[in-house]
């Protein structure tokens, strides 16, 4: 197991890193309900935010006391708001990996936000942690992803076809790794 009980402030040049605070609820609410959002993380279409937003509301408030993951809101330097979030969970005894995710609404797309989260809390994770890999799946239609995440230096290691249908058609996942001698590498 990997400890990720201390929730860290992140600084970069146009994004700050932290834990969930009250005030970034409704900006959750936009990330979570933006269409574009729901596609490209395979999310349920119909979901319906009014039934779901206590229990929404409750996980992100609770985000703080898990030690076994890093969740951590993506705050917009220049809006001063939370346009999104980067996660590191699930652990994999097996390989010592985390899987990582992100996610960015509507106000934090195309300024290189989710580039510039994605390596900040990915040298985190490699500097504190002794976990040999981090990975990830991303929907083959979203290109921008995939090329942030090459960018960083994950490297695709399979697919998995027909992971989501949408709109009478399916769509594969590319699994993506990064190896820890890859990330020292390019940091060094």
């Amino acid at each position: 197991m990997v400890y990720l009980g201390y929730k860290p402030l992140l600084e970069g040049e146009k994004v700050q890193l932290r834990p969930f605070k009250e005030v970034d609820f409704p900006f959750i609410k936009k990330c979570l309900t933006d269409p574009e959002v729901l596609k490209l993380t395979g999310s349920d279409m119909d979901f319906d935010w009014e039934e779901e937003k206590d229990i929404i509301y409750e996980w992100y408030q609770t985000r703080h006391l898990e030690t076994d993951r890093l969740d951590l809101a993506i705050i917009d330097k220049m809006l001063g708001i939370c346009v999104g979030e980067a996660v590191v969970n699930l652990y994999d005894e097996t390989n010592h990996s985390m899987n990582y995710r992100i996610l960015i609404g509507p106000e934090g797309r195309d300024r290189g936000l989710g580039t510039e989260a994605t390596q900040l809390i990915i040298d985190y994770v490699f500097h504190n942690t002794t976990l040999h890999q981090l990975t990830l799946d991303v929907l083959d239609f979203n290109p921008r992803a995939r090329h942030v995440y090459e960018k960083i230096g994950f490297v695709k290691n399979g697919v998995q076809e027909n992971e989501l249908q949408f709109e009478d058609e399916w769509i594969d996942a590319v699994h993506m790794y990064l190896p820890r001698e890859d990330w020292l590498r390019r940091t060094t």
